[in-house]
């Protein structure tokens, strides 16, 4: 039997479901930049709960303006679509040419990375304890949708697109992480058993425990997802989701951008706010929403129809 057929899943509404996801990331990494490095408290002193879309920010952007969390994901899609298939060398030539092309941002690791690549080819940096940031996990939606829904190769992609950069068996775990709850939610599980197979994670990895929630939001991976955790399970929407989650300052691009992409593929298109979307960059919005068709389309949950 078809794998579709034993899933049971209409392909468009899979689209749906994936465009949400990618157009959810880079609203949350549009909003969450403008209070990136940030304190709740200074962010409560400044604006009162901060909900709208008005650039600025440590990196002085446009209302709407993405940073590296969106570019580095829009580098794997891309290089899944030119090379017709996974390849971690595609990969990582999209993420060399980023790079030449001085990005408004880049982290400190992911540079690094990417340089070892351009200098000596390399594709999968020496295991490090402490490179425990999150700039491998907050890029994973494209490697998510082309996996789709085989959880052997999420692991296989997950893995390999973040050793180009970050070799470390927290980034390692919180990237298939990411990917199986995407995964669930392209399927349409509820909250509740999303929250269960959460739960079994943090069984296997109890530094993620996020109840009772310390309220730290920092680069390191174990305190962005305690934030995306506990702020998408406490939310009952898109805004509230992702407004508890930036609200909580820190590296709010990226907790930001991960809540995003899993509540925007939760909850859908429709519960991404217009007025974020207004100030978004309409190119790139259509840009986003290509290639997450393009993902799911070739994925195994589509592809073997």
């Amino acid at each position: 039997m078809k794998l579709s057929m034993i899933l049971n899943i209409d392909p468009s509404e899979l689209k749906e479901r994936a465009r949400a996801a990618f157009v959810g990331m880079a609203v949350g990494d549009a909003l969450g930049a403008t209070v990136e490095f940030m304190t709740s408290s200074e962010i409560a002193n400044k604006y009162g709960v901060f909900k709208e879309m008005i650039g600025g920010g440590w990196l002085r952007l446009k209302p709407g303006q993405v940073t590296d969390d969106t570019e580095m994901a829009l580098c794997i899609a891309r290089a899944v679509a030119k090379n017709q298939g996974w390849s971690r060398e595609a990969v990582a030539r999209e993420f060399a040419k980023w790079l030449k092309s001085k990005p408004v941002d880049c982290g400190d690791t992911c540079r690094k990375g990417i340089r070892e690549f351009i200098l000596h080819g390399t594709l999968e940096v020496p295991y490090n304890r402490w490179d425990g940031g999150n700039g491998a996990a907050m890029r994973m939606l494209p490697a998510a949708l082309f996996s789709f829904p085989d959880s052997e190769l999420i692991k296989k992609y997950a893995i390999e697109q973040a050793r180009l950069t970050h070799n470390q068996s927290l980034s390692d775990a919180s990237c298939i992480c990411i990917g199986n709850l995407i995964h669930l939610i392209l399927r349409g599980i509820s909250k509740k058993r999303l929250r269960e197979e959460v739960e079994c994670f943090v069984a296997r990895f109890p530094g993620f425990k996020f109840e009772p929630y310390r309220g730290l939001a920092t680069g390191y991976v174990v305190d962005t997802m305690q934030t995306v955790f506990h702020w998408f399970f406490k939310g009952s929407g898109f805004e509230e989701c992702l407004v508890g989650t930036v609200n909580q300052g820190g590296d709010a691009d990226t907790t930001g951008a991960i809540c995003g992409m899993l509540a925007g593929a939760y909850y859908g298109r429709a519960s991404i706010p217009k007025r974020w979307l207004k100030k978004m960059d309409p190119q790139l919005i259509c840009e986003l929403e290509e290639y997450a068709d393009k993902l799911i389309m070739a994925s195994p949950g589509v592809r073997c129809r």
